[in-house]
């Protein structure tokens, strides 16, 4: 949001809880099980949607909201979907992008997995148990910061038409591993991660213990032991050929980070 109120581009942060929304924006709320909040999108010219992690069943929830968007003037929507989602029906973003598939005024991004994910999906493990635990056994992953997206997604706002119907893989410009990983995030906040590889059932065990519902452990599991297979470790030149200047480095992203990992 900072990136488009920079260059004057007015924005409306629209989420279930308008009151928790920050950056100094004006916000609505939004619902995707709730219909009748999609009059959020009104006197509203380009969208950025992503997919709760709470939500699996995006064919009764995203893809009636996009519907009632155009509906209402929408002219743009810019999907952040996920590597592969094209051909793989298990993501719930696949319903999605097929919905938009045959008609216009869409860009899809699929990142592969997120730098952030060290500060969100992983942050818990590294400050209370000092490791990061993924059933990703050796894999190498290409990992993409998420500020490199939304500059991208900016410039796409800002020429829409040279991005219609338009997907876009987005990697960062190195394949590590969750080991190296770990090791980056030592030097930047100075105190010993390790990397744990976990099992299948260890993993959705772990997760459901944390409090997630299974739906979403179950696709945080099964995106995640792909990456055994090497489906996150091919490098793109996508995202820096449209950037025009290397994507941040994992290394770069702890450092500027270091503060969300160290011990209160």
């Amino acid at each position: 949001m900072r990136a488009l109120l920079a260059r004057g581009i007015k924005v409306r942060a629209a989420t279930r809880a308008p009151s928790t929304a920050n950056e100094g924006v004006a916000t609505v709320r939004l619902d995707f099980a709730d219909p009748t909040t999609f009059d959020a999108a009104d006197g509203v010219r380009a969208v950025f949607l992503v997919r709760p992690p709470a939500i699996s069943d995006t064919k009764h929830t995203l893809v009636p909201f996009i519907d009632e968007a155009r509906r209402r003037g929408v002219e743009q929507v810019v999907f952040l979907s996920v590597a592969g989602a094209a051909h793989n029906i298990f993501v719930p973003h696949h319903a999605v992008e097929r919905h938009l598939a045959p008609t216009s005024g869409w860009t899809i991004l699929r990142p592969g997995f997120f730098a952030q994910n060290l500060e969100d999906a992983y942050r818990r493990d590294i400050i209370e148990d000092g490791r990061i635990y993924v059933p990703a056994g050796r894999g190498r992953v290409a990992f993409v910061d998420v500020r490199d997206i939304a500059d991208l997604a900016v410039m796409i706002f800002g020429s829409s038409t040279s991005h219609d119907r338009m997907a876009y893989t987005l990697t960062g410009s190195e394949a590590i591993s969750f080991t190296e990983t770990a090791a980056h995030l030592s030097e930047s906040i100075g105190r010993s991660i390790r990397y744990e590889p976990a099992s299948i059932l260890g993993y959705i065990t772990h997760l459901r213990g944390r409090g997630a519902p299974w739906a979403q452990a179950g696709v945080q599991t099964v995106l995640h032991a792909g990456l055994r297979f090497g489906q996150a470790e091919r490098v793109d030149p996508t995202l820096a050929r449209l950037l025009g200047r290397p994507p941040r480095t994992m290394r770069q992203y702890t450092q500027d980070r270091r503060e969300v990992w160290l011990r209160r």
